[in-house]
């Protein structure tokens, strides 16, 4: 009698081979067979990631200074070249004074977004004023005040703090702005990413590429409505111009999503990695929202207002309180991010198809019937 053994899948003897396969691998076998080469190369470009967003947010915010906060100074022509040379020479350059004529001047620079503070001199007392609108960032009026303070001090004078345009009530920090953009930028580009891993999207060819560009906007518009309603109506955080709000997610969330579908499309999942880096470890601290240019490190200050959150919370801080002033050159580079993204991502889809299709041989004729 033939001694028959049972190999079908889940019999004890099935079972007893795998498991003997297994310990004939061993552990390095395993760990093969559990991480893949590709698996591995993406969780070293995650800790990458990781890594850069913990050096550049400790970077830019773990000692902030002032460095050339610009200010305005009102003062009696004999005072005033003494003043500007004093103030522009105070230890670490922590000031950049601009004279003016009069009082008006210097309220009109502050609300137009060209200064930081005005500092108004009388010489007939005691005391002087500085004016402030802390809307425009708590963090720099904070620390023209501090600074000028000092400066007081040493001279035996006090200093009037005005605040002539404060954050709403319910934005005391200034920052709703800035958490507001974040949520446009990260969800446009988490948008463009699910486009990217959905069903049946895996080639990025030039009709699928217009097709998720065209997505963008409609989901654009969503994100600044919902966005706008959130911070008016249900937390009155950024009261007023709700149109407009609505009208500047629509911008944010398109350019970063434009720009999630054309990196992705030329660089696949890395794409997706060099969005974050763009827009989230390198534009967020770099932003403004948190500390203003003048209180970032160089780097920090120079690439800020060239990327979309810093481009973005300008625009949305300047329109809710200063009527849209200085919005102008932050409008273009959004613009900018969103024209480009769409060009790139149509490009490599069109150079892909255009390639593909002299790669793929011609279809044969088919044999004639007998």
């Amino acid at each position: 009698m033939v001694d028959a053994r049972d190999d079908r899948p889940g019999s004890a003897a099935s079972v007893a081979s795998v498991r003997s396969e297994r310990r004939a691998r061993g552990f390095p076998g395993q760990v093969r067979d559990a991480v893949s080469t590709r698996s591995a190369l993406v969780m070293l470009g995650v800790l990458l990631l990781q890594l850069g967003f913990a050096l550049s947010y400790m970077g830019a915010f773990h000692a902030p200074e002032p460095h050339r906060v610009p200010i305005t100074l009102v003062a009696p022509a004999a005072m005033e070249s003494d003043l500007v040379a004093r103030l522009d020479g105070l230890p670490g350059d922590p000031l950049r004074v601009t004279p003016v004529e009069s009082r008006a001047q210097a309220r009109a620079r502050l609300l137009e977004r060209r200064t930081d503070a005005a500092l108004v001199v009388d010489p007939a007392s005691r005391a002087d004023t500085l004016i402030v609108a802390s809307a425009g960032g708590p963090s720099a009026s904070t620390a023209a005040v501090e600074i000028l303070r000092e400066v007081a001090r040493a001279q035996d004078r006090t200093l009037v703090v005005r605040d002539i345009r404060p954050p709403a009530a319910g934005d005391s920090r200034g920052l709703s702005s800035f958490y507001l953009v974040l949520s446009w930028t990260i969800g446009g580009y988490l948008a463009a990413s699910a486009l990217n891993m959905a069903a049946g999207s895996k080639k990025p060819t030039l009709s699928r590429t217009l097709v998720r560009l065209a997505a963008m906007l409609p989901y654009g518009f969503v994100s600044g409505i919902g966005g706008a309603i959130i911070v008016g109506p249900v937390l009155d955080c950024l009261p007023g111009a709700f149109w407009e709000l609505a009208g500047i997610g629509t911008l944010v969330v398109f350019a970063s999503g434009a720009v999630g579908v054309a990196l992705q499309s030329v660089a696949g999942t890395v794409g997706l990695g060099l969005t974050i880096l763009i827009f989230t470890i390198l534009g967020n601290p770099s932003s403004g929202g948190v500390y203003p240019s003048s209180l970032l490190p160089p780097f920090w200050s120079a690439i800020g207002q060239a990327l979309p959150p810093g481009a973005g919370t300008t625009v949305v801080r300047n329109t809710v309180y200063f009527d849209g002033n200085a919005t102008t050159g932050a409008l273009w580079v959004l613009g900018a991010w969103a024209f480009g993204g769409v060009v790139v991502a149509v490009l490599a889809a069109a150079l892909r198809t255009s390639r593909s299709a002299r790669e793929t041989p011609p279809a044969r004729p088919a044999a004639p019937a007998v």
